[in-house]
């Protein structure tokens, strides 16, 4: 792909040499073979005899060349533009100077009405499912990834395998969008668009407005209307009433259901279901979570009311000037003066807020710290005051936030807030137990074992695996029960009582049994890695077959790392692991039961015993074949004589 750009006019020259896809480019509203992020563009086409290219990998108009190969665009350029993601595809820049050629003639602007140019337009925004966090909506590069045109024949729809490659000259005038351009938020505001051409207010709301202003990817976009639940079941046709009685109804778009065309459908983006909310004003919430009644509105600023945090109370009106987001912004509470602050702030009185719904201060908790805001004063003053009222909510629930907090990339912080909010010792109190226990400074100069969960919780990534996460917090749950002081500081058996502690702690939560399984494993096995070079090769190959065996790896290494620092053990299991074949970890069982009754010893509990005996010398390298075995089993386990046969 080759390109020349007329700055002064913010129009580019794309040269594409791909394989032709051969859609009509009168679906200048639905061209699938062009997935871009988050610009609008219009395309002039003619077949390109020229070309002039900058090499692989260079790129104008957009910074950061670490995109390069991906299909993601990140805020950190210079401006608007198009980027190179195919690495066999180059980028060039014509030079203001040389305009002698056809190509850099339509460069110029000079072909733009020639009659062997086609003209696609429209807003031609793209699916992109990649996680792509920008600093700024208003200031965004783009990314085009191009399939080419048959030109010659617009009506074509030839799949792409069978059609050569073709060189096009692509004329394209890429132009900044505050929107982020995901198949979610597209169908949002077409959402929002139906509702309003049907005569009722409606915008985007609460969590995804409060990401788009921070400059985060939304997670989900939802929609808060004056229009009924029945309006909005009439008005869309593929609908759920899933929450209809609270004002809450999902509206499903996109898909292959969209299309009548096989090939259409083959190449339709996936189905995307948004929440669509009444305005409403609640009653009372006499059971800490529900409202009693829901009384539909047509206020928009009634509804926000009503909501918890006030920078989840903001809205956004999608069909504004798309090149200012704040403008767009409707605020009725201070949502964007406390995000401003870095500040999280009930909307209204909190008391009031955290007894419709009690999780709302576990929810407090996980904002702050996720997003790196104080919690208000009266907030958390507030939270201090209701915590032993979150022994009314769900389990569940609570451990959803939990799970959240651990695995959202600010572990450390969330944790210290339950901690100061007096939430921990409500919801956790193992946990909260664990400050102040003293630890041997000659294998923990951290501190206590409070400090030292802290120091492995800060090491938990974002989206890292959940029973990693609660793993690395309970893996010392044992050691304030068992502390005692001998010529040192000891925590004995603190493995054993903090394996039934963890497990007591999933059933509560109400883990399931596999989650369950694998965090009580990493709580189980956490401290065999100091034993590793010592392991016989037998019983280092059955550790190595721990199920998820990397998240055993990854909390040893967080535990060195949050103590004494020492990674030697870490390192030898992490190579050995790593270089030693799958098939000498598992090798195929060299015999079974069937070869023990046909040698004529009797089923019984002795076979597990001799089955182990036979693995133990095999993985060992003692033995390697069938004959072997047997061998082996008639000189350590003598068959019994058959009184019969006396």
């Amino acid at each position: 792909m080759t390109a020349g750009d007329d700055q002064s006019q913010g129009w580019f020259l794309v040269e594409c040499a791909l394989p032709v896809r051969g859609f009509s480019v009168g679906q200048s509203g639905k061209l699938p073979f062009i997935q871009q992020y988050g610009v609008n563009m219009a395309l002039y086409m003619v077949n390109g005899d020229q070309r002039q290219s900058l090499g692989e990998g260079q790129r104008f108009g957009v910074g950061d060349a670490d995109q390069q190969g991906t299909r993601q665009s990140r805020a950190g350029g210079d401006g608007d533009g198009v980027e190179v993601v195919e690495g066999a595809i180059g980028l060039g820049q014509r030079s203001a100077n040389d305009r002698n050629n056809r190509a850099q003639m339509l460069a110029a602007g000079q072909l733009r009405n020639d009659a062997a140019i086609t003209r696609v337009s429209g807003n031609l925004r793209g699916h992109n499912r990649g996680k792509c966090t920008r600093t700024a909506l208003d200031n965004r590069g783009g990314g085009l990834v191009a399939g080419g045109f048959n030109t010659e024949d617009e009506a074509a729809s030839t799949h792409p395998s069978s059609l050569p490659v073709q060189a096009w000259l692509v004329w394209a005038r890429i132009e900044a969008d505050m929107s982020p351009a995901t198949g979610q938020f597209e169908a949002a505001s077409w959402i929002v668009a139906e509702l309003r051409a049907a005569g009722h207010e409606a915008y985007l709301a609460g969590g995804c407005v409060r990401d788009l202003l921070l400059g985060h990817e939304p997670k989900d976009y939802d929609v808060a209307t004056s229009a009924t639940p029945e309006v909005v079941l009439q008005l869309f046709p593929r609908t759920y009433a899933v929450g209809a009685h609270f004002g809450v109804v999902l509206v499903a778009s996109g898909g292959a259901a969209d299309f009548a065309d096989p090939a259409e459908k083959e190449l339709a983006l996936p189905q995307v279901v948004t929440e669509v909310a009444t305005f409403r004003s609640d009653g009372a919430y006499s059971d800490g979570r529900r409202p009693d009644e829901v009384r539909y509105t047509q206020s928009a600023e009634e509804d926000v009311q009503r909501r918890d945090f006030t920078i989840n109370g903001l809205l956004l009106d999608p069909m504004h000037d798309k090149n200012n987001l704040h403008s767009a912004v409707i605020d009725h509470v201070g949502g964007i003066a406390d995000l401003e602050a870095g500040v999280l702030r009930t909307i209204g009185h909190p008391e009031l807020r955290f007894e419709e719904d009690r999780l709302r201060m576990m929810r407090g908790v996980r904002f702050a710290a996720r997003f790196g805001f104080a919690l208000e004063a009266e907030t958390a003053a507030a939270i201090r005051g209701l915590a032993a009222k979150t022994v009314t909510v769900s389990r569940e629930r609570v451990r959803d936030e939990l799970t959240k907090m651990l695995t959202e990339g600010r572990a450390r912080r969330a944790f210290e807030l339950l901690d100061e909010t007096g939430l921990l010792a409500e919801v956790l109190p193992e946990v909260a137990r664990m400050k102040g226990v003293e630890q041997p400074p000659q294998f923990h100069p951290e501190g206590d074992v409070w400090t030292h969960t802290l120091l492995l919780l800060n090491q938990l990534e974002e989206n890292c695996p959940m029973t990693l996460a609660w793993g690395a917090l309970l893996h010392d749950v044992g050691k304030p029960p068992t502390f005692r002081r001998a010529e040192r500081i000891r925590f004995d058996g603190h493995v054993e009582v903090g394996v039934a502690m963890a497990a007591e702690i999933c059933r509560r939560f109400r883990f399931s049994n596999d989650e369950t399984g694998q965090i009580v494993a990493l709580v189980e096995n956490h401290m065999r890695f100091m034993d590793a070079q010592r392991m016989k090769t037998s019983t280092l190959k059955r550790f190595f077959r721990l199920e998820k065996f990397e998240e055993h790896l990854a909390l040893h290494r967080m535990d060195c790392l949050a103590g004494s620092g020492q990674l030697e053990n870490w390192e030898f299991v992490r190579e050995r692991s790593q270089t030693m074949p799958e098939e000498a970890i598992r090798p195929k069982p060299l015999i079974t039961g069937r070869e023990l009754i046909a040698a004529g010893y009797k089923p019984g509990a002795s076979f597990q015993e001799i089955l182990q005996a036979v693995e133990d010398a095999q993985l060992e390298g003692i033995i390697a074949t069938a004959e072997e075995a047997m061998k082996l089993v008639r000189e350590r386990f003598p068959a019994p004589i058959d009184p019969a046969l006396d």
